[in-house]
């Protein structure tokens, strides 16, 4: 149902870095990218990641409540993926363990406060 989703920068270069080498940890790369954009995706028919410039210029900010859900298929590369995040500088916002029976996730936010999660299970 999810086709993409855009966290606001006000630093293109370095979340496309930062988003470089924590997607392609998981087999994501560039799908599309302008002058004000990035977006990553791991095949063309799967929800894509995107960073953006706000389309009104004005200063992005981080959403409070708002998070992006990265799905994986091992608690391997759930641990990998939230310790590459913070390899890259990204903080801590709940360490990888079981959060019910089914679910495994960890959490963190990127450069720009965006907050995410890696998870498997459902």
């Amino acid at each position: 149902m999810i086709g993409y989703v855009t966290l606001g920068t006000n630093d293109l270069k370095r979340a496309a870095a930062f988003y470089d080498a924590l997607l392609g940890e998981i087999g994501a790369k560039r799908m599309m990218e302008g002058e004000d954009f990035v977006a990553w995706s791991v095949k063309p028919d799967l929800p894509g990641l995107g960073v953006t410039r706000p389309f009104d210029k004005k200063q992005a900010t981080v959403g409070n409540g708002v998070m992006v859900a990265l799905v994986v298929d091992s608690e391997a590369k759930v641990n990998a993926l939230h310790r590459k995040a913070l390899q890259l500088g990204g903080k801590d916002e709940g360490a990888p363990g079981k959060r019910s029976e089914n679910f495994y996730a960890g959490y963190f936010r990127d450069l720009d406060g965006n907050k995410l999660n890696v998870f498997v299970g459902g």
